[in-house]
């Protein structure tokens, strides 16, 4: 975690002093579009919405390609059986680098599209009803569109859509002689409103 603030704190530093940069700060609706098998079979599982901060960083290589990273973190509240048995919750860190390619319809409306990859870090788990929870990281696909609305020569609003593709393997301590694995799709789709620099 604190790697990635450095890392974050880095490119913000360095962003000041360059000219094609651009830094966004967004509220962002986290909702997953979950699945999961325990076992091999098909288990409900129920995974709770967040509201969060998200920060990113775009590097624009030229007029229309670009690469952004995003930071942002949330926390879920886990229920399996028709929310009956609590798996406790966790904390999703996922990272994530988009390629973009931007367009310019008008100059003050600048929409782009992208994709990219995610890694993602469960972390701070807490267990509810069972004894132990162990979430693996996981690389997935991010796919993102979104627009610029820009008021005047340096400062913009933003709207952005991501679909990240996340999984993960996860042994759940129910106190038997053996974990039990399970497999559980996460697939957020993150909406996002927020206000941005150009530098």
């Amino acid at each position: 975690m604190r790697k990635l603030l450095f890392l974050a704190g880095l490119l913000f530093t360095v962003s000041l002093s360059a000219q094609n940069w651009q830094v966004r700060l967004r509220g962002v609706s986290v909702q997953p579009y979950e699945k999961s098998t325990v076992g091999g079979e098909d288990s409900d599982v129920n995974i709770s919405n967040a509201f969060i901060p998200e920060l990113d960083f775009t590097y624009f290589f030229n007029k229309n390609f670009a690469a952004e990273l995003i930071l942002g973190t949330s926390k879920h509240d886990v229920k399996v059986g028709n929310d009956e048995v609590s798996l406790g919750s966790v904390r999703l860190l996922p990272p994530t680098v988009t390629l973009q390619y931007h367009f310019y319809p008008t100059k003050s409306l600048k929409p782009y599209v992208g994709a990219g990859l995610n890694y993602t870090i469960f972390y701070d788990v807490e267990n509810g009803d069972t004894l132990g929870m162990d979430y693996k990281n996981n690389v997935g696909f991010a796919l993102q569109g979104g627009v610029d609305y820009f008021v005047n020569d340096k400062f913009f609003l933003n709207v952005d859509i991501k679909k990240l593709y996340l999984k993960t393997d996860v042994d759940v301590d129910l106190g038997l002689p053996a974990t039990v694995p399970a497999e559980v799709k996460i697939n957020p789709l993150l909406i996002g409103f927020g206000v941005g620099m150009k530098f």
